[in-house]
């Protein structure tokens, strides 16, 4: 595992009209009466309204309003999981007592939701903030992160500006510079250690082409559970993973690629065998994800599948024996 503090990075290319009538004979009735008589008007369409709104909260659900349980805190054996709703994108929270670490931001847009959340939980002092790889619907709300939290270091693969050039690369690579954030490029085998939460560094391995596959794996243990965060991950790393024989079980699978084709494999998911897979997606993306081969194939497994496109923010709780949705 290799420590770095980059260099600074390049800047991005960051009256109304009235009438008037003749008076007529018939007599006012007294203002009393026609004040009250609006006053229950509005009254009545207040609370017709009041009542509306009621009701489509109580139906509707989370497809209409963003459900975050900020309010939610572990337990000295428990860590919270929470797969943020960052729509076309992935953000994901641990947290224990005392320590959190952050997976992904989602897209720029994403960072009030992010920074809600994190606000929310009381939490002032992220351990690790975890870029998978340097997509910008992975990284464009950890900017602001950077900027509003005391963060121990940034874990993200060794992928320079040079090979990857966007404008959302270079506002990270500059907040990570400007506030003066340790880096830390993993390798397979390392661990990442915030007190009770405890991951697995299982990807990338050298020789991996795309940006994609380069992204960082983490597999988290805790007792007897276990939960695997794969980024963007492909066929490729998937294969390779597999080849290295690295630990892929897990009861939890955040499925790569937001559900894409190009990842979750036969021999991957076989490997992984999860009881739930969740697929961090916006509602009717652009790329068409998931993609039905991937939820075809997860529905063969026997996998419970939880969107975040459907269900909004999905958080679940592991004391170590079993792992339960939160209310």
């Amino acid at each position: 595992m290799r420590a770095h503090i980059p260099g600074r990075m390049p800047e991005s290319n960051g009256v109304s009209g009235y009438s008037r009538t003749m008076p007529t004979r018939r007599r006012r009735p007294p203002r009393r009466h026609r004040s009250g008589g609006k006053r229950g008007k509005w009254f009545f369409l207040a609370t017709l309204a009041i009542l509306i709104f009621a009701l489509i909260y109580i139906f509707a659900g989370d497809r209409i309003f963003t459900r975050i349980e900020s309010l939610l805190f572990p337990a000295p054996d428990e860590i919270i999981v929470t797969f943020l709703d960052v729509g076309q994108g992935k953000s994901v929270v641990l947290r224990s007592q005392g320590n959190t670490v952050l997976i992904d931001g989602g897209e720029h847009h994403a960072r009030s939701v992010v920074s809600r959340y994190l606000t929310g939980a009381e939490i002032t002092r992220i351990c690790y903030v975890v870029a998978s790889h340097p997509h910008s619907d992975h990284i464009g709300g950890l900017v602001q992160v950077l900027r509003d939290f005391e963060i121990g270091s940034v874990i993200m693969p060794d992928i320079s500006y040079d090979e990857h050039s966007t404008p959302a690369y270079a506002n990270f690579l500059e907040a990570i510079y400007t506030n003066d954030v340790p880096v830390i490029f993993p390798s397979p085998g390392d661990r990442l250690l915030a007190g009770i939460i405890e991951l697995e560094v299982l990807s990338p391995h050298p020789g991996m082409f795309s940006i994609n596959d380069r992204s960082i794996v983490l597999r988290l243990s805790h007792g007897r559970t276990s939960f695997l965060f794969t980024g963007d991950a492909e066929f490729p790393a998937e294969q390779r993973m597999l080849a290295e024989r690295a630990n892929l079980s897990a009861n939890v699978l955040h499925a790569g690629h937001h559900g894409s084709r190009t990842s979750t494999s036969e021999a991957f998911l076989t490997a992984v065998d999860p009881e739930i897979a969740v697929i961090s997606a916006g509602a009717n993306n652009r790329h068409g994800h998931p993609h039905r081969d991937v939820t075809d194939r997860l529905t063969a497994h026997g996998i419970k599948i939880k969107r975040t496109d459907e269900l909004g923010t999905i958080q679940m709780i592991t004391d170590g024996r079993a792992i339960r949705f939160a209310p």
